[in-house]
């Protein structure tokens, strides 16, 4: 299976950490890629941690052509493009590894029109005309997204034994940079711990993006993006029985599980998440776009797609 890969976004080494999980890597090629970060964790992992099934990044693409030869020489990348479009006819499968979500409609509706399973990063979408355009493949098993949190391994025990918190009246994140790129890692590590959804969201008065997020079980669920900070991603959960707090740093774990769950709805046309949480959790973050601008509770009711 031959897999294009689509980036770059400023701060975002996704292209590099997904391509090195299916490819391996190259310790001269990281060392001139300008991630030492995700060169650090990748050398920490097994050569049995690299590959998945003989799905292949065969193909990549950035906006600058001095990065796509980075990425192609750290993560073992045959063929730079000049363009997205080259790709078609080339490739199997598209990841949109970008987080730059203004830029996801464009890259790649193309592909989804082709019938190309296509993945993008977190988060997919915060206009309203794009998400509804977007649901249908994510109902017919074409298209994946989430904020890779959902599956941290720090939080495996939790979601195995949550029934042990008994009443979970408050879930708190707090998460470095804003709310519209980093509230989706939260939200999708809640989502997939709780039975509970979003139904209102209310920004709070604070030095940085505080949301208030009324959950449909009476809860509250509590997103501080901090902005500028040492990095910080931390979900706590506060039940009646018991009281947790976990740190999400396995991003290399965390990005495999994803990608994994993506290949297997490429076999089966199966979407791994439930298309009305992928919508609740943009329709969350919608909702909190507004309620910045606002002031006011905003219900999810309200946005449409």
């Amino acid at each position: 299976m031959k897999i294009g890969m689509i980036g770059l976004s400023e701060g975002n080494g996704h292209p590099f950490s997904f391509s090195a999980i299916f490819n391996g890597y190259s310790d001269d090629g990281f060392a001139h890629s300008d991630w030492p970060v995700i060169h650090d964790y990748l050398k920490l992992r097994s050569p049995e941690d690299f590959g998945i099934g003989d799905a292949k990044v065969t193909h990549a693409w950035t906006q600058d052509p001095e990065i796509t030869k980075k990425l192609c020489a750290a993560s073992l990348i045959e063929n730079p493009v000049d363009n997205p479009q080259d790709m078609m006819g080339q490739v199997d499968v598209v990841i949109v590894a970008r987080d730059d979500y203004e830029t996801h409609y464009e890259l790649a509706m193309p592909f989804l029109k082709a019938g190309l399973p296509v993945f993008i990063d977190k988060p997919l979408t915060v206009d309203e005309r794009e998400l509804g355009e977007f649901i249908p493949y994510l109902k017919s098993g074409k298209l994946m997204t989430c904020g890779g949190m959902r599956y941290a391994p720090e939080l495996d025990e939790a979601r195995d034994t949550f029934a042990d918190y008994g009443e979970v009246p408050l879930i708190r994140a707090a998460v470095l940079n804003g709310w519209e790129k980093y509230g989706i890692h939260m939200i999708d590590a809640a989502l997939n711990l709780t039975a509970a959804r979003p139904v209102a969201v209310t920004a709070l008065k604070a030095p940085h993006e505080s949301m208030a997020i009324e959950m449909d079980d009476g809860s509250l669920f509590q997103v501080d993006a901090l902005g500028t900070a040492p990095k910080t991603i931390r979900l706590e959960i506060f039940g009646r029985n018991k009281v947790s707090r976990h740190d999400l740093y396995d991003n290399f774990t965390m990005f495999r599980r994803a990608l994994i769950l993506f290949m297997e709805m490429i076999e089966t046309g199966q979407p791994p998440i439930l298309v009305e949480d992928t919508v609740i959790a943009m329709k969350t973050l919608i909702a909190g776009r507004r309620t910045l601008k606002s002031g006011q509770k905003e219900m999810l009711q309200d946005v449409i797609a």
